[in-house]
């Protein structure tokens, strides 16, 4: 798919982000720092963990149906917020260097320390679910979670933060959440943590793998129509 020269097919996706995107916008970043920040529980935005500027920037239409929970595996749980701050410029420069994307491919992470930090933000569209990018919100939970869950402050923040983004219109109220193994090969989010969203609310069974994507509905036709003409499908 990432060969794909498409140039929309590209703005959808977020994916392999080499080219110019249609519609972009200047390196400039809105950052929720420029906004009066009413949240309820830690939250750092871009400039306080001392982000890079993103290359280019594409608008995610919001609000969004669906919420999509990644693990990192790498870095490992942060529990400070000197720990976390390097998490979030480690995560950054892989992304950006290593697989050339434009920025952190996740819109927000969260680490154990229950401090939320700003990665692309609400509006902007994230590299976090190949085929899924146009349609949710990604949101990274800091650590290794296959063996072991999460500390619950940070699970908490994880909540706060999905409720958060309902309550400012940047995700539906009847959104569905979803590990990141129902829409991607991988065993992201990891086990423990994957069987523990499946008892929170708003959880949705579908899609159970990417062999279901085709028949989401919220995913545009010509999303779908990238799905059809891949080789794996």
């Amino acid at each position: 798919i990432w060969k794909m020269t498409s140039m929309f097919a590209m703005a959808l996706l977020g994916v392999m982000e080499l080219t110019a995107a249609l519609p972009t916008s200047p390196t400039s970043h809105e950052s929720s720092e420029n906004e009066v920040n009413t949240y309820d529980f830690p939250f750092v935005p871009r400039s306080q963990w001392q982000a890079r500027t993103p290359k280019q920037i594409t608008p995610l239409a919001t609000p969004v149906p669906y919420v999509v929970i990644h693990h990192s595996y790498t870095p490992a749980a942060c529990y400070t917020d000197v720990e976390c701050r390097q998490a979030m410029k480690s995560m950054q420069n892989f992304h950006m260097d290593d697989r050339r994307w434009w920025d952190i491919g996740y819109h927000f992470a969260v680490g154990s320390n229950g401090v939320a930090y700003e990665g692309r933000g609400w509006t902007t569209l994230g590299a976090q679910a190949l085929h899924f990018n146009s349609v949710s919100i990604g949101i990274c939970v800091i650590g290794d979670w296959r063996t072991s869950v999460p500390p619950a402050e940070q699970l908490k923040t994880v909540k706060s933060l999905i409720a958060a983004g309902v309550e400012q219109g940047y995700i539906k109220s009847d959104y569905k959440l979803v590990g990141h193994r129902q829409v991607r090969t991988t065993e992201c989010p990891g086990d423990a943590l994957y069987n523990e969203i499946i008892h929170w609310d708003h959880y949705s069974a579908f899609p159970n793998s990417p062999a279901d994507l085709l028949s989401v509905k919220e995913l545009p036709e010509n999303v779908k129509e990238i799905i059809r003409n891949s080789p794996s499908s």
